[in-house]
C-alpha cells in the first residue's frame, strides 16, 4: 500500500508541478512577489497532496523563530527533497542558495531566477564563492530570507555533516541574523527515496543567532544547535516507538 500511495504522489505531483511552471510563466512579467505568492500555493498544494495521499503531516516547532518581515538568513538540515519545496510555504520571500544546473530546467530554472534563487559552483573555487556572496548580498538588500542547506548536501536523520564554508562567508557579508533549522525529514521521505512513508514530519526553526560573531563561532554555535535539535528528533520518535 506505501508503494502505490508513493507512486500515486508522484505522479500527481509531477502532473501538478508541470502545471503550475506552465501557467506560471507568464507571471515572469510581473513583480517577484507575485510569483512568490503563486509558488506558496504550490507548495501548500504539494504538502495537502503528501498528506492527503501519502499519510504525511508536517509539524513546525518554533514557529515564532521564522523571519516573517525582512532578511535573514536561513541555515537549514537537508535530508529530502521535501526540503525544497517547503520553505515556499513557510516564508514569505524565501531565495533558495541551490545547484546551478537547476536554475537551467526549461521553466522552472526562469521561475526561480525570478524569485531570487541563488545559484552555486560547487567546483568553481573562490570564484563561485564570490558571486555567491554577491547574488546573497543582493537577497538580503531585498529584503529576502535566504535559505541554505550548509551541509552542501543530504544527510540521515539524526546526523550532521560539517558546513560548508559558504554559509559562514554570507552570513560576515550580510550581517544578517542566522536563523538554525533541524528536521526529520529524510525519515519519511528519504534521500533520493521512492517510497513515502507515513506519520508526522518535523521541521525545528531555532532561535536566531545575531549577527557579528565571528565565522568560526558562528559556525560552531549554528551547526551544534543543528546538531543537537536532529538527535532529540530522533530520541522523540525513537522514544514512541518504543
Amino acid at each position: 500500500m506505501t508503494a502505490l500511495r508513493s507512486a500515486l504522489f508522484n505522479l500527481l505531483f509531477f502532473g501538478f508541478t508541470a502545471l503550475v511552471v506552465l501557467f506560471g510563466l507568464p507571471l515572469l512579467a510581473f513583480h517577484p512577489d507575485v510569483m512568490h505568492r503563486y509558488l506558496r500555493g504550490w507548495a501548500r498544494g504539494s504538502l495537502w497532496l503528501l498528506r492527503v495521499v501519502c499519510g504525511i503531516r508536517l509539524r513546525v516547532t518554533g514557529a515564532e523563530n521564522l523571519p516573517l518581515h525582512g532578511a535573514a538568513l536561513i541555515a537549514a538540515q537537508h535530508q529530502s527533497a521535501f526540503d525544497t519545496i517547503v520553505w515556499h510555504a513557510l516564508l514569505p520571500r524565501p531565495a533558495y542558495v541551490m545547484k546551478e544546473e537547476l536554475l537551467r530546467i526549461p521553466g522552472w530554472g526562469a521561475m526561480a531566477r525570478h524569485v531570487h534563487s541563488i545559484p552555486v559552483d560547487r567546483e568553481g573555487g573562490a570564484s563561485s564563492l564570490k558571486r555567491l556572496v554577491r547574488a546573497t548580498r543582493s537577497a538580503a538588500e531585498a529584503g529576502y530570507q535566504v535559505v541554505i542547506f550548509p551541509e552542501g548536501t543530504r544527510s540521515a536523520p539524526g546526523e550532521v555533516q560539517p558546513w560548508q564554508p559558504g554559509f559562514a562567508a554570507m552570513a560576515a557579508a550580510t550581517s544578517l541574523p542566522v536563523v538554525p533549522v533541524a528536521t526529520d525529514s529524510g525519515r519519511l521521505w528519504g534521500k533520493r527515496s521512492f517510497t513515502k512513508r507515513p506519520g508526522v514530519l518535523t521541521v525545528a526553526v531555532l532561535p536566531a543567532i545575531p549577527p557579528g560573531l565571528p565565522r568560526a563561532e558562528l559556525t560552531k554555535r549554528a551547526e551544534a544547535a543543528v546538531a543537537a535539535a536532529s538527535a532529540g528528533l530522533v530520541r522523540a520518535v525513537d522514544g514512541l516507538v518504543e
